[in-house]
């Protein structure tokens, strides 16, 4: 749980610092004190977000993973305890993040792709494009990829023929002006 806390702390404060540079300093007082939540970014800061928070989501958990994880100790995979910062995340900041199956086995029900935008944003990051996105309804969706290095080819790809990285992916949805 130190561990997700502190992914929450640092992904939230990225995420402050990419919307302070962003907006008008809002005065804080004893009698007004600040909006919990601030007003939904353009769609150029809201693309710029995402890009911040893929990567370091996707830093965390490949750190996570190489250095606190042990299969033998009976301990959450990092995207599992991951997941506890995607809800956190949402609550505050009204941004979802999920995990995609890109290539590979599902480990997980919930990371196959559910509709017409996860499909397609399948099909792109296996391609190699750097990230899929969409706006509708004033939110943007940006799906990129995530790298699946050898220890983490163990589970997805129990039975490969080579070490040679494979694809997962994380979706980042957020509302825009």
């Amino acid at each position: 749980m130190k561990i997700a806390s502190a992914i929450l702390v640092t992904t939230l404060t990225i995420l402050s610092l990419s919307v302070a540079h962003t907006e008008e300093p809002r005065p804080s007082t004893p009698h007004r004190p600040l909006s919990p939540s601030p007003p939904a970014p353009t769609l150029d800061q809201a693309r710029r977000q995402a890009e911040i928070l893929h990567s370091s989501m996707h830093a965390t958990l490949q750190i996570v993973h190489h250095y606190y994880y042990r299969e033998d100790e009976g301990l959450l995979l990092p995207a599992a305890t991951l997941q506890e910062v995607f809800a956190a995340i949402e609550q505050e900041q009204q941004i979802k993040l999920r995990w995609l199956a890109v290539e590979g086995q599902v480990m997980n029900t919930d990371h196959a792709a559910k509709d017409d935008f996860e499909h397609a944003a399948v099909k792109a990051l296996q391609a190699g494009q750097p990230f899929y996105e969409r706006t509708e309804n004033g939110v943007l969706r940006r799906a990129a990829p995530i790298t699946l290095t050898n220890h983490c080819l163990k589970c997805h790809v129990p039975d490969r023929k080579s070490t040679e990285d494979r694809t997962a992916g994380l979706i980042i949805s957020m509302p825009v002006q």
